[in-house]
């Protein structure tokens, strides 16, 4: 993940923020779309499950220059999800899920470039969950 990419989600994130709730409820609506079978693992309100993961999201953006601090945290929550049933190939639809709602939120702040950089995040950060669940 370059510098530029940090940078692009760092913005690109500043423009999901508004429509954070709008944002939540479009990912899990693709989520669930694209496998049915993931959504007996949400038990809580997808409403504050959206909240909780948009909070995610944006505290692992604002730490993309600090990604040393965050590596502990991002690992258990790979942790609680496995908890919860999630599969490492699961990791997949979700990504594409979330790529897909960026994609529809962003608009024409969508380009290839930052798709680039989204897909890099979530690389980084989907890998390091996964981390979490072979290192426990």
């Amino acid at each position: 993940m370059t510098p530029t990419q940090k940078a692009l989600v760092q913005q690109t994130f500043a423009q999901v923020v508004p429509i954070a709730d709008q944002a939540a409820a479009l990912f899990y609506g693709r989520l669930f779309e694209l496998d049915p079978s993931l959504r007996p693992l949400f038990k809580i309100d997808l409403r504050a499950q959206g909240k909780k993961l948009m909070q995610m999201i944006g505290y692992c953006v604002g730490k993309l220059d600090a990604l040393d601090e965050i590596v502990g945290a991002v690992q258990d929550l790979g942790r609680k999800h496995a908890g919860y049933g999630v599969k490492e190939a699961d990791y997949g639809t979700v990504g594409s899920a979330f790529l897909w709602t960026l994609e529809r939120g962003l608009g024409s702040a969508y380009t290839p470039e930052v798709a680039a950089a989204w897909t890099a995040v979530y690389g980084v950060l989907s890998t390091t969950m996964m981390s979490g669940v072979k290192a426990a």
